[in-house]
């Protein structure tokens, strides 16, 4: 079984992110869950960005770099929209990834060293006509990744929704997000 280190998005640890990581454990990976926000939840894109500011997009960096230490080198690093900051950092700059799943995200492979890690997979889901995805550079981000990295996957879902996969807001897609359950457990069974 595979061991994820799991970022939420910047509306927080929501029970959506928790019900996920649950998810996964039923399914016997171990998941550990920081918590960037130190409990903070906010409840909308605009009020969870402003916080994200306040904070610093380099201490959240700094924060998911930190909730690794301790824990062993073969993790598989995941995160949701703004938890794919941390996640794809560790993945590209800490020995030992096992592979590396992004939601509602993608940063250039540039952002983090000269690109993808060699025999590091990767998948990346998000919503084919999300704005915050398609229009600022993730989309584009991974369709790079997916070019320069033959263990790299996009899936692209129906629809406009950013959160689509957290069954706590009102932007949950039942059907996307199921289908995304499925590939990620079956990614995470070829890598546990």
């Amino acid at each position: 079984m595979a061991e994820v280190l799991l970022f939420h998005h910047v509306l927080g640890l929501t029970p959506g992110v928790r019900h996920f990581a649950a998810t996964l454990q039923r399914a016997g990976h171990t998941v550990h869950l920081p918590d960037l926000y130190d409990g903070r939840v906010l409840p909308d894109m605009a009020q969870g960005v402003a916080h994200a500011r306040e904070v610093g997009f380099g201490t959240l960096l700094d924060r998911g770099r930190r909730a690794a230490d301790g824990l062993p080198a073969g993790l598989v690093y995941a995160g949701f929209s703004l938890g794919v900051m941390p996640a794809q950092a560790l993945a590209q700059t800490r020995p030992g990834a096992k592979g590396a799943l992004f939601v509602d995200a993608c940063l250039p492979p540039t952002e983090f060293g000269d690109g993808w890690p060699a025999g590091v997979p990767v998948q990346v889901h998000g919503m084919d006509a999300d704005p915050i995805f398609v229009d600022e550079g993730d989309l584009d981000a991974a369709r790079a990744l997916v070019e320069a990295t033959p263990q790299a996957e996009l899936f692209l879902y129906p629809g406009k929704d950013h959160f689509f996969a957290d069954d706590s807001l009102p932007s949950y897609d039942a059907i996307a997000a199921t289908l995304l359950t499925t590939r990620v457990l079956d990614f995470l069974a070829t890598i546990g």
